[in-house]
């Protein structure tokens, strides 16, 4: 008995130097005098026990009640649009449109459909080797699952976004998850945002991990920049019309890791929110969860996973850019008591120092005047990181603050 009291005693104190953590709400320390604890670890009461808990988590990831997931979400039988890239796999994407081969002419009018209804595809056959995707997926799970003194080590903060975090918000509530990012070009831009010359962390376990992310990076980079092309064709543009954006991008890849939840119903692993950059690519396991909402009825529809396939979403550049002929799309990440979920999202963003407007080609002052004003992308994806590291008491910047008032 003296030794469990002893473990009990050692296992409270270690408790007190843990971030926040997914404790009850009826836990017995105030929200005000307790640190965060990590959201996977052992020590987590809510994870580790699951059910024994009761139905309550902290307050910090209660969403309100006319967000918060249905009890039991079903897929949708007709669900978001498959694509299959093998057009254009191992052929050039044409530099215009009207010199397509049928083929591609039928690619480009699914794309664009996906692009004007939706706003999310999912791709097939998209060039990305399999064992890439496999050995990414390992890594993030090998991480993970760390200790979380170990996770902790690679830790990113409001001056480095880079790396370890685990208290993310979405709209001012607190996410179900915990993530680790990195960068995919960390050449720095002289006289440019010090976001540019960040470097990222990588951590010495599991062994490999820096080399799976990197591989992983340069084959999906390639995709996105497919897709680019593609979207511009099906916007009347030149295939390579967006590229020059990207000349110093500022794109980064996730690893989410998504605990089973003891509420499911309560909280959410991502708030209901709209990706503020150009195009988001991603890869999931087995497990569902993505929920997009339906533009024709606002309805959610869960995203069945696909192997070895990729989901995609146009962000809100993209909105701006095709002068809402392409309408980002608003998402969310349900979880579940029984099984964790992982998903690698590659977030496709321009260089920090453009300036985000309405294509001129797009333009014309009479019939479809300019929708925004401009914005500067770094400042704008500035705010919107600095809003994820605490709960604000006000709406974080969104593109529909930078609408032109008609």
């Amino acid at each position: 008995m003296k030794g469990k009291k002893h473990n009990k005693n050692l296992q409270q104190a270690e408790d007190k130097k843990r971030p926040d953590s997914l404790y009850p709400i009826n836990h017995e320390r105030t929200q005000a005098s307790r640190d965060p604890q990590p959201l996977s670890n052992s020590h987590n009461p809510c994870v580790r026990r699951g059910k024994d808990m009761g139905s309550l988590v902290d307050a910090a990831f209660v969403q309100a009640p006319e967000h918060r997931p249905k009890p039991t979400a079903t897929e949708a039988v007709v669900g978001i649009p498959r694509i299959d890239l093998s057009p254009v796999l191992h052929s050039p994407i044409p530099t215009a449109g009207g010199a397509a081969p049928p083929a591609v002419s039928s690619l480009l009018a699914e794309v664009e459909a996906a692009c004007r209804d939706w706003g999310f595809f999912q791709v097939i056959n998209h060039g990305v080797p399999s064992e890439l995707q496999d050995n990414i997926m390992a890594a993030s799970k090998g991480f993970f699952a760390l200790p979380a003194e170990e996770k902790w080590k690679m830790k990113r903060d409001e001056v480095n976004p880079l790396g370890y975090y685990d208290t993310e918000h979405t709209k001012n509530v607190r996410d179900w998850k915990e993530v680790f990012d990195f960068i995919v070009d960390e050449v720095p831009v002289p006289g440019t945002d010090e976001f540019l010359s960040l470097r990222n962390r990588w951590p010495e376990y599991p062994p490999g991990f820096r080399e799976a992310c990197e591989k992983y990076a340069k084959a999906v980079n390639e995709l996105a920049f497919r897709l680019l092309e593609l979207i511009a064709l099906t916007l009347g543009l030149p295939a390579k019309r967006l590229n020059g954006f990207f000349k110093d991008q500022s794109s980064f890849i996730r690893l989410n890791h998504y605990p089973p939840c003891p509420s499911p119903h309560l909280a959410l692993g991502v708030g209901r929110h709209k990706d503020p950059g150009a195009l988001t690519i991603l890869a999931q396991d087995d497990v569902s969860g993505l929920d997009v909402k339906r533009r024709s009825d606002g309805e959610w529809i869960r995203v069945k996973p696909i192997p070895n396939s990729y989901i995609i979403n146009v962000g809100d550049i993209v909105q701006v850019w095709s002068n809402d002929k392409y309408e980002s799309a608003e998402h969310r990440v349900s979880v579940n008591s029984e099984r964790e979920r992982f998903s690698i999202p590659f977030f496709f963003n321009p260089a920090h120092y453009v300036e985000v407007q309405p294509l001129e080609e797009l333009i014309d002052e009479k019939k479809s005047p300019a929708k925004y004003n401009a914005y500067n992308w770094g400042e704008f994806f500035k705010s919107r990181k600095n809003s994820n590291f605490k709960k604000l008491e006000v709406e974080n910047t969104q593109i529909y603050h930078f609408k032109k008032v008609v």
